[in-house]
């Protein structure tokens, strides 16, 4: 097949690039340039048959899997199907093999036709096998939806963002229905809308006091309503920070009766008149989270009657405490308002079921009054106060009621927080800044890698029973830790350093545990220099983990430089519970989170509880 390309003699680049990929010989075209012209003799941009076999050589024949094909093969050529099961029960803690599923994994990646009849494995197809997605560091089992998704919405963490309307920063930034769209479709389930009047009686979305450009409200609604169940069939919630006269509520609430039609919950659902549904329940329901005038049965008494010019007042004070803060945040030329009443349009008011938003006060004022469909937002300032000083009421609160943390007010480059800290208190909705990316974004993307990335992700017993006495600063009576072991053995067509003119890179490898306190742990490998295409460190690393269950893992690969600081090269963050022992890849995504494919690390994976 490959003489067949040769006809004319020699290939170029470009070529070469084409018959490496069909060869299923995934190449970062940086690395194949460099590679290319180390190997072209003549230097003439063209490359003979032997040439090229040099370049296909240097690419597909990796020494760390090498040692391992030796150790299981008996004659260093080819695996039998006997030798095949040794490695997949010994080494990937593949239990129950049999014959079949022994030669479906040959039939899939040996590209030999003579060797795959033989029933045989050869060293191309062994490491096209543990190149494959079968062989990725999460757990294929995690990638779809496996927990139990019964249990009320307080039970859950929920993927949420903040100000999605914006796409950079807060104050003079543009507005864009886009931040909507690449929320959902990366299966974010609490969208936040900042709605003010709008001239000709439009509601519009943008960040108040601000020069941020404007939305159509009714056009938001018309994107998350097709956009809104592309990744996950689970119920989104619309956190709604009104600031909209009643007779523009009015709107609001037509436009969104008029677009989402039977997919907006407009009423109780008759088997949960008292208590907060599930996300089974509510697959495919739009929720709307807002200021709500009485109560459920006051609502659905008034179903089907005429709504029009009804409003009630609310105290500015009574709020979201989102509202009062956010205004801190303003250009100069803009003067802060007085503090006034706002009234609540009954037609928006009575489309809030359960997510009425509350202002929280304190955690006894939320146990002797506080109701099951009402839920607080609290600024990251004082939810980090409270989950240092009263972490034990902290968690009580969020076992009861639906507790939102958004960033503070300051944060007017859209940088975001930590959200760890508050998953380990159980908060369900920590809104992050989905435009900005960086190390929170990573660990919330991370996060939610679990449960088929659905958006929901079933919070551990010790956080949703309000009996247990769970502390996340402290180490918990009956803990059950993680051993974990982990090797980095190699990596793979790494991402050049950008300060480089050829592929090079001096690269390192840190490896990053997110938990609870006593979990939070950073180490890393040496430097290799010079080798961004086939580094190998071969260092192992050892973590005991108290509260796997809050735990996250992130490989971040940099490159050193001593004076201006490590250059970030990729990056991978996943749950600790959803790896797969043995050896795998590690997928690489950069800063933004696109996939730098066929960048990835090696390592080898043991722990045990």
């Amino acid at each position: 097949m490959i003489r067949d390309d040769f006809r004319g003699g020699k290939i170029s680049l470009e070529k070469t690039l084409k018959l490496l990929e069909k060869l299923n010989i995934r190449c970062n075209h940086t690395h194949v340039k460099q590679i290319f012209k180390a190997n072209d003799r003549l230097k003439q941009g063209r490359i003979t048959i032997e040439e090229f076999r040099s370049i296909y050589r240097i690419i597909a024949h990796r020494e760390e899997i090498i040692e391992i094909f030796n150790t299981y093969s008996e004659n260093r050529k080819f695996l039998y199907e006997k030798n095949l099961v040794d490695f997949l029960t010994q080494e990937q803690y593949m239990f129950n093999m049999n014959r079949s599923i022994v030669s479906e994994i040959i039939e899939k990646y040996e590209p030999i036709e003579e060797v795959k009849q033989a029933h045989q494995m050869s060293f191309e197809g062994f490491t096209r096998y543990l190149c494959s997605s079968d062989c990725l560091l999460f757990n294929n089992e995690f990638g779809k939806v496996y927990q139990d998704m019964h249990h009320p919405l307080k039970d859950y963490f929920i993927s949420s963002s903040h100000n999605t309307y914006l796409v950079s920063d807060q104050l003079v930034g543009p507005s864009d229905i886009w931040g909507y769209v690449s929320a959902l479709v990366k299966g974010c389930r609490c969208l936040e809308i900042d709605c003010w009047d709008g001239s000709k009686n439009e509601p519009v979305v943008y960040h108040g006091y601000t020069l941020t450009s404007k939305l159509l409200f009714k056009t938001v609604i018309q994107a998350i309503h097709k956009y809104a169940f592309i990744t996950s069939e689970y119920p989104v919630v619309l956190s709604l920070e009104n600031h909209c006269s009643p007779s523009q509520q009015e709107v609001m609430a037509d436009n969104l009766q008029s677009i989402l039609g039977d997919a907006l919950l407009s009423d109780v659902l008759d088997d949960y008149p008292h208590e907060l549904p599930s996300p089974e329940a509510l697959k495919f329901k739009i929720l709307v989270r807002n200021k709500k005038i009485g109560t459920l049965m006051e609502t659905h008494a008034r179903k089907g009657s005429d709504k029009h010019g009804q409003s009630l007042d609310t105290s500015k004070d009574s709020q979201e405490k989102e509202t009062q803060s956010r205004s801190i945040v303003k250009l100069p030329l803009f003067r802060k308002k007085k503090v006034r009443k706002v009234k609540v349009a009954m037609a928006l008011s009575d489309l809030v079921i359960y997510t009425k938003a509350e202002k929280f006060r304190n955690f006894h004022h939320s146990r002797q009054y506080q109701q099951f469909n009402e839920s607080n937002s609290i600024g990251e300032s004082t939810a980090r106060k409270l989950s240092k000083l009263k972490a034990n009421d902290f968690i009580l609160h969020t076992s009861k009621f639906i507790t939102r943390i958004y960033p503070k007010a300051t944060r007017a480059d859209s940088s975001n927080f930590n959200p760890q800290q508050f998953w380990n208190v159980g908060c369900q909705m920590v809104a992050l800044n989905f435009q900005t990316p960086g190390l929170p974004m990573d660990i919330h993307n991370g996060k939610f890698l679990d449960n088929g990335n659905s958006g929901y992700i079933l919070k551990p017993q010790f956080l949703r029973d309000a009996e247990a006495d769970f502390n996340p600063s402290k180490t918990p009576e009956d803990s059950n830790p993680v051993t974990l072991m982990i090797r980095v053995i190699s990596g793979i067509q790494l991402p050049p350093s950008s300060h480089s003119s050829s592929n090079k890179a001096d690269t390192l490898v840190i490896i990053e545990i997110f938990g609870v306190p006593n979990d939070e742990i950073k180490q890393q490998t040496r430097v290799i220099k010079k080798n961004a295409f086939s580094p190998r460190w071969n260092e192992t690393f050892t973590f005991i983990i108290q509260v796997p269950e809050l735990a996250l893992i992130r490989f971040a690969v940099e490159n050193q430089n001593l004076i201006a600081g490590n250059e970030f090269l990729g990056q991978y963050t996943l749950p600790v519970l959803c790896m797969s022992k043995g050896y795998r890849h590690v997928p690489l995504f950069s800063r933004t989170g696109e996939s730098l494919e066929p960048a990835s690390l090696f390592v080898y994976v043991w722990y045990v509880r």
